[in-house]
């Protein structure tokens, strides 16, 4: 692989390297959240309070009567007023992972990607979501990193960085037809190289949840926890529909290799007892969508013997970091969990005081 001329200093920096904060954008009436808004508001302010302990967070607010009402919910939560700021953009939904923008680094600069948006391929209305960063921009959330527009979509839960060239992703999202139907494998990995200075990109073809509205974003099976670790999703129930396609997903990150051409270490995390939605929908519950802030980790929890279990294998893969647990059973109604609903910014991204 070539890389192309607009990578030759870029980066896409790891989860884990040092962050200015995270995005959380809030919901509201306006969006699939409303009927569960009594149930929500708390789960989500109890993440914002929980991220507010180790760095910044921004939270994008419809208006000024949301920013009213959420205050009330995050003084109930404790948040540390001092690392909280706000942003005001309309928004169609929450799911900030893939509305908000991918940040690489050029050089010592940050440099803000504005890829487009478009619903997970036109499944659900994207077009107030896809101007959020644009919104953010013009209030100077970025300071002076103006965001670069990128034409193509890419949503972040779709890719993991490894922080030295390698992306690990899944040719059920990237190669939708519905996302970039004039790119071939080959042309996004020519993108991916240009904008996002991957050196490596690993592609697997198998993994799979039921309820899964993305098309099988890698940040619900597969995380690096290192540049040599991998964690993911592992199903143990040779009864239950998944375990095929998992299966078959653990033998493919079995048969990848590092730069240095050694294998990854693979960390196995458990499969959650059934949970469906009131359609009877399964929900895809997930202990792999983890949130990685400075000093911690921010595990999903969903009320299930293997909370414990989870728990031990994220601390063994995160040595030094704290592990908090977020109940996310309210969450998971909408498909998704922690990792979807933030974005981290690395240092230097934004235009507030950073710790």
């Amino acid at each position: 692989m070539t890389k192309g001329p607009l990578s030759i200093q870029r980066r896409l920096p790891a989860e884990w390297e040092p962050q200015a904060g995270i995005q959380l954008t809030w919901p509201h009436d306006g969006t699939d959240w409303a009927p569960i808004l009594d149930q929500v508001h708390p789960v989500f302010a109890t993440l914002a309070a929980a991220i507010s302990r180790f760095e910044p967070v921004v939270i994008v607010a419809r208006d000024p009567e949301h920013i009213e009402e959420i205050s009330g919910f995050l003084v109930e939560a404790a948040i540390r007023n001092d690392r909280l700021w706000f942003a005001l953009a309309d928004s169609d939904d929450t799911w900030t992972r893939d509305h908000g923008p991918i940040t690489v680094v050029e050089g010592p600069r940050p440099r803000i990607l504005d890829f487009t948006f478009n619903g997970w391929g036109g499944k659900f209305p994207a077009a107030r979501d896809n101007a959020i960063t644009a919104n953010l921009a013009q209030q100077g959330v970025y300071g002076l990193n103006s965001p670069e527009t990128v034409p193509m979509v890419l949503e972040g839960g779709s890719i993991e960085s490894d922080g030295a060239g390698t992306i690990l992703t899944t040719t059920r999202c990237l190669l939708q037809p519905t996302r970039n139907p004039d790119l071939d494998k080959a042309a996004i990995e020519r993108r991916m190289q240009d904008y996002l200075g991957a050196q490596r990109i690993l592609w697997l073809e198998h993994g799979h949840l039921d309820g899964d509205d993305t098309d099988s974003h890698i940040d619900t099976l597969a995380r690096f926890c290192s540049p040599g670790t991998i964690a993911y999703v592992q199903c143990d129930d040779g009864d239950d529909p998944h375990y095929t396609e998992l299966a078959a997903m653990e033998e493919e990150l079995r048969s990848l290799r590092q730069a240095s051409g050694e294998p990854y270490r693979l960390i196995p995390l458990p499969w959650p007892r059934p949970q469906f939605g009131g359609d009877g929908q399964r929900l895809p519950a997930t202990y792999a969508n983890f949130l990685i802030l400075n000093d911690a980790v921010l595990m999903p929890a969903y009320d299930d013997p293997a909370d414990a279990t989870a728990l031990d294998r994220l601390t063994e893969a995160f040595p030094g970091r704290e592990i908090v647990e977020i109940d996310c059973r309210n969450i998971i109604w909408q498909g998704g969990s922690l990792h979807c609903l933030t974005m981290q910014y690395p240092k230097g991204a934004l235009g507030i005081p950073e710790d």
